[in-house]
Order: structure tokens, then sequence, then C-alpha cells
């Protein structure tokens, strides 16, 4: 049977990627859209797209015909300082679980630190940091993914961590 890896840098600037056999690969952003915020406060919010979503998961799937699906979603921030943030994070989860939960793919959490650590230089320090060793990393491993559309590989490295660390064949 083939075997796809399918992986979600949790947050709407965040990226799904995916492996599928004979190297097969990909790498899309997150589809967002924008939305009235709930407060009071007259505001915009950006959230995950869920139809849209489902729309990609569903084409890279039907590309592989008959595929397991392995997927892998980067657990959320949470901090109570950074509670915007956070607020932000919770939703484009609920949304993400909600849509692979529609379409039948059960998922496993990663900490962020999982697959850094395996894939990323060590010693780097900071957001800015790691999103840009994040992309040298991504350029070299896959260099077939028009590079000039993301400012990180997050997606695609945590899909390449899912199928380094369970594919048994």
């Amino acid at each position: 049977m083939s075997k796809l890896y399918l992986a979600g840098d949790n947050g709407v600037t965040g990226s799904w990627g995916w492996i599928g056999r004979d190297n097969e690969y990909g790498l899309i952003r997150t589809p967002v859209l924008k939305t009235i915020s709930y407060t009071k406060k007259v505001q915009f919010i950006q959230r995950i797209d869920h139809f849209k979503l489902r729309e990609y998961i569903t084409e890279i799937r039907s590309g592989i015909a008959g595929c397991e699906v392995t997927c892998g979603i980067e657990r959320p921030y949470a901090n109570p300082i950074g509670f915007k943030a956070s607020m932000s994070a919770f939703r484009a989860l609920e949304s993400t679980i909600v849509s692979l939960e529609i379409l039948g793919i059960g998922y496993r959490y990663l900490d962020s630190k999982e697959w850094q650590k395996v894939l990323l230089p060590s010693g780097l320090k900071g957001t800015n940091e790691l999103k840009k060793a994040s992309l040298e990393v991504g350029k070299r491993l896959y260099p077939n993914i028009d590079w000039d559309k993301f400012d990180d590989a997050d997606g695609l490295l945590i899909a390449h961590y899912l199928k380094r660390s369970t594919d048994t064949t």
C-alpha cells in the first residue's frame, strides 16, 4: 500500500507539506480567510478556510490512490502572555482537527522542538533564525518547490520528520 505523510504547521501563517511515494512532495500555504472578529471592538481576524484545506488534502490524497495516511500537526502555541496569538493558534487547531475528522484522517501532535532537533542545526535562537534555517534545509532537501512563495519549510519538514521516524520499509 502507498503511504502519504501529511503534516501541518499549525496557525494561520503556517503551511502543509506532504510526501508520497516515488519522491512526490509538495508544500502549500495554509488557506485562510479574513473575517470580522468575535470581540466587541470592530476588527478583523484570519481564520483557516477549512473548505479549501479539505479540498487541498482531498486533491493530494487522490493523486496517491489507496494510500495510507500518516498525519502530524504541530502542537499550537499556548502562552497567557501572548493571549491573542494563543487564541489564533487554538482557532486554527480546531478548524484543522474538524477538517481531518471529516476526511477520516487520524493525526498526532508534534512539538516543534521534536522535529527541529532532528532536522535543523543546533544553537538557533528565536523565531527568525528557526524560520530561516527551516527554509534553507527545505530548499536543500526539496529543490523542486517554488520557494519564492514561502518564508519557511515547516510543513514539509514536519512531513519529512514523520516519514523518517515512522517509515519501516
